[in-house]
């Protein structure tokens, strides 16, 4: 497990900043670390998103259920934040969960304690910003993979853009992350779509 230091300084290099010391320190004072056993949940229905989370070790599923149907949001493996955005901002209860796919080590930041810092410090209100530039762009390059793209273009890109999860993560959660049956998905791993 690496110490607070050295995952704040990650978070904010992950974002392609890079800010002094003390600014790294005050993120290092606020994350901290969680366990996760296989199955375990980071985050539940109904819960408030009191903090995003940021993989060092692991796979962290986002998921919903739907007439039923247990549906992947998103994936986040290791140096990735995740984050149910609406929850998270609005301090709401939400409809996702979070779930660790395997044993996995991840680093909170919690949300008042995150929002302090944003507004005492320009470096961590433009860390700020990225975190929402990075995530609005995810949601539209999803949502254009499932307007525009075939399923066979749709896994292809779920390869590049989710490199660890397609190899780890379980097929009946990628091709419900794809929306496609996992039927569909077999077939297309297969050449034949």
């Amino acid at each position: 497990m690496e110490t607070n230091k050295s995952i704040a300084k990650r978070i904010i290099e992950s974002y392609s900043l890079s800010f002094n010391n003390e600014i790294t320190s005050r993120l290092a004072d606020i994350v901290y670390s969680r366990e996760l056993g296989r199955g375990e949940l980071f985050l539940d229905e109904g819960q408030v998103s009191k903090s995003m989370g940021y993989v060092e070790k692991g796979i962290v599923r986002q998921f919903y259920y739907k007439n039923g149907k247990d549906l992947t949001e998103h994936f986040s493996s290791e140096n990735r934040l995740f984050i149910c955005i609406e929850s998270f901002l609005k301090q709401e209860p939400t409809r996702l969960m979070a779930e660790a796919l395997e044993p996995a080590l991840v680093w909170g930041i919690p949300h008042d304690a995150f929002f302090q810092l944003v507004s005492d410090s320009p470096e961590m209100a433009l860390l700020y910003r990225k975190m929402l530039e990075h995530s609005l762009i995810e949601s539209q390059v999803k949502a254009d993979m499932f307007r525009f793209e075939t399923a066979h273009d749709r896994y292809e890109k779920f390869l590049k853009l989710f490199p660890e999860p397609a190899k780890r993560a379980p097929l009946i959660h990628i091709a419900s992350f794809l929306q496609m049956t996992p039927e569909t998905l077999s077939r297309v791993r297969a050449g034949l779509l």
